[in-house]
């Protein structure tokens, strides 16, 4: 991972947004900078005593070539949150709107099929002559609703172990 200055971190970031506009995502990682051995200071009795001020470290990487980051010290935070801020609001604005329609009619239906799948198949109908394929249909409906039902239940117990095994 490259550790580049503020300047070059924010020239790259703005490029790696530009190139990445069609496709493909971007991580950016955000968390305090400590060094080995200084995490044991942390248990101290008296946190008001501790006067030291610990930098953010800020990651970028796009899971493949493009990995870098810089070190913000807390004097200089302001400036470089409203930079980032800056760049980040502009690069933002390429960003597709989730489709909700599509997601309403996934959700609807999953609803559908589970209906379909609880409610009771009515088998009425002859078993001879007129209305005979109605009856063998509602038959055939009836077995295949109690097939997804076992494997509703399989998933549901096969769930309930791999969890409980965690």
């Amino acid at each position: 991972m490259e550790l580049l200055n503020h300047d070059s971190f924010l020239q790259r970031l703005a490029a790696l947004f530009e190139s990445s506009k069609d496709h493909g995502s971007i991580w950016l990682t955000h968390k305090r900078l400590i060094h080995d051995g200084e995490d044991v200071a942390m248990a101290q009795a008296d946190p008001a005593d501790d006067t030291r001020e610990y930098p953010c470290l800020v990651r970028v990487t796009d899971g493949g070539d493009a990995k870098f980051s810089t070190h913000v010290n807390s004097g200089e935070l302001q400036k470089f949150h409203a930079a980032y801020g800056a760049l980040l609001k502009a690069s933002m604005g390429t960003l597709r709107k989730r489709d909700k329609k599509r997601e309403k009619q996934r959700v609807e239906q999953a609803a559908r099929r589970k209906k379909k799948m609880t409610d009771p198949v009515v088998v009425d109908g002859p078993k001879r002559g007129n209305g005979r394929k109605k009856r063998q249909r509602q038959l055939k409906a009836e077995a295949k609703q109690l097939e997804s039902q076992r494997k509703a239940k399989e998933r549901e117990a096969a769930g309930a172990k791999s969890a409980s095994a965690s």
